[in-house]
């Protein structure tokens, strides 16, 4: 077996020394360039007549500010990712690829199967769309997950792991024919592994969620999915679902209650929220005030940022509520536990008082759930304590 595998690595080498010596890497500063989208419509041709496939429209987006769905005659879906340009064509079952498609278009023929899942936070698009039989590779060992269908079906073995963003197993991939590469973005720090992905004939689709400015244009992203699997209409339904629970939080009133976010590093630091992230607005629409108002540079697209106990204790020490954010270290259960992890928060008013809460540490791979938690702030807010979804209050 020993033989057989090296003998294997050895021909994907050679693969890649063949297919992908010349080829240039992707590049960083390209693949988050907002100019990538034009007003006009590609023409796209059907090899059979030559003529152009017929558009016809594109779904109107509520928040989402990063993708684009072109819908065309004959049940083809054009996907394009505003942030890179990338462009996938979607081609039905039995149905012809046009033969003189821009270079840069991949094509995808459904039903979409065989994807590698890097991107933790579409698992969970996945399975609400009950689109988990099109994962066949996972970036995620099952005790990795918090999703209770993902880790089902890793234990079964319909799910295989098949390495972390950046180092894949390309063995697997290969001999088992991977079709797609969904990745988050941390493959930007990683661009040899798009690379070689490519080189082997798998397609790299970058995962642009987290870009989105309104958290709502996170969950839309269910759209996107929805278009790629043929399940527009459970997207749709699954959207308009957690608007609802935004409209429904939105009608009451807005308080002056501040909130901070925060967590604390191994090193002692305060892990806390830039104001420009998703967790802020949050707060916001769910009628608080994110206690830090003009921290860090927006520009930047980092959503959080360090700093000394002593600079957070002088922002927050008279926040009404604190929130301590687990998805690192798995959560507090008490707060004499959190006092364990940094003292001086003894003296914070939100402690005095009672008021503070852990998410719960399935949270961050719960990406379809922000209505949801932006409902459990709101219900903290307002003193409405009974039946979280994803915060527990610390006795």
């Amino acid at each position: 077996m020993k033989g057989r595998k090296k003998a294997f690595i050895l021909l994907l080498i050679g693969l890649l020394w063949l297919h992908g010596c010349g080829s240039p890497s992707p590049d960083t500063e390209s693949m988050t360039d907002t100019s990538a989208e034009t007003e006009s419509e590609p023409e796209l041709l059907d090899s059979d007549t030559g003529e152009a496939l017929v558009y016809e429209g594109s779904p109107e987006l509520q928040y989402a500010e990063n993708f684009k769905i072109d819908h065309y005659e004959g049940g083809y879906t054009l996907l394009k990712i505003i942030r890179d340009g990338t462009q996938f064509l979607i081609v039905p079952e039995n149905g012809e690829v046009p033969q003189t498609l821009d270079k840069e278009i991949v094509v995808l023929r459904r039903p979409i199967k065989d994807i590698y899942l890097v991107a933790s936070s579409v698992m969970d698009i996945f399975s609400e769309l009950d689109g988990l039989d099109s994962i066949a590779f996972s970036g995620q060992k099952e005790d990795g997950w918090y999703i209770a269908s993902a880790r089902e079906e890793m234990r079964k073995g319909n799910i295989l792991y098949a390495g972390k963003y950046s180092k894949p197993d390309y063995e697997l991939l290969v001999s088992e024919h991977c079709a797609l590469a969904i990745e988050n973005m941390m493959i930007l720090h990683s661009p040899e592994v798009v690379e070689n992905l490519e080189n082997f004939g798998i397609p790299v689709m970058i995962d642009y969620s987290s870009y989105e400015t309104h958290p709502l244009g996170r969950v839309e992203w269910v759209k996107f999915y929805g278009a790629l699997l043929g399940k527009e209409e459970e997207a749709e339904r699954i959207f308009t679902e957690q608007v609802a629970i935004l409209e429904r939080v939105s009608a009451s009133e807005r308080t002056d209650k501040t909130v901070a976010f925060f967590f604390i590093t191994s090193n002692g630091l305060v892990q806390v929220r830039q104001s420009a992230d998703y967790v802020p607005k949050m707060i916001e629409l769910a009628g608080g005030s994110y206690v830090f108002q003009d921290l860090g540079d927006p520009e930047t697209k980092r959503s959080t940022m360090n700093m000394q106990v002593e600079e957070f204790y002088a922002g927050a020490k008279d926040a009404d509520f604190l929130i301590y954010n687990s998805s690192i270290d798995g959560g507090v259960s008490d707060v004499e536990e959190l006092l364990d992890k940094c003292g001086p928060l003894a003296d914070f008013k939100a402690v005095k008082e009672g008021n503070v809460w852990c998410t719960t540490n399935d949270m961050y791979q719960q990406s379809l759930a922000i209505g949801y938690f932006i409902e459990d702030i709101h219900a903290m807010i307002q003193g409405e304590n009974e039946d979280m979804h994803y915060l527990y209050h610390l006795d």
